[in-house]
């Protein structure tokens, strides 16, 4: 019986069991954190790539005598995004979408989107992958 109080009071060695129990836990949130500010850095990297793209739609081409600009193809503009975007190589971007919206009210007007997919991955398990999507409207020049 003594040995069992003595063996209770002891306290040798708890501090390596508290770590055991709790390093995966500080280990897991460590590393979550580098994975979500890897998706925000593609998120920067997807506002700039379509900054630029925007940037790049607005601009007058070519302007004539009379004053009439040319407008960028939906083509320059997707290429235009395509080079400035940026991000870490975990994910996968989408190629750029340049669309006209349907409604009436914007006739001269473009809809820049893209998308980037990354499958979450922590330490001990994987989550769901995550898809973020950015869209900008951006007014042609006339």
């Amino acid at each position: 019986m003594r040995k069992l109080v003595s063996l209770r009071r002891n306290e040798e060695g708890s501090a390596a069991i508290q770590m055991a129990l709790t390093l995966p836990a500080l280990m897991l949130f460590v590393y979550g954190i580098f994975e979500i500010g890897i998706a925000g850095q593609a998120i920067a990297g997807m506002q700039h790539g379509l900054g630029e793209g925007a940037r790049y739609a607005t601009i007058c081409l070519n302007p004539t005598s009379s004053g009439v600009c040319g407008v960028p193809t939906d083509d320059q503009i997707k290429a235009q995004i395509q080079a400035k975007k940026f991000g870490v190589g975990v994910g996968t971007f989408d190629d750029p979408v340049v669309s006209t919206p349907a409604s009436t009210v914007c006739t001269n007007c473009r809809d820049l989107s893209v998308t980037f997919h990354m499958p979450m991955n922590f330490l001990f398990f994987s989550a769901p992958s995550i898809n973020i999507t950015r869209t900008k409207r951006v007014y042609l020049a006339t």
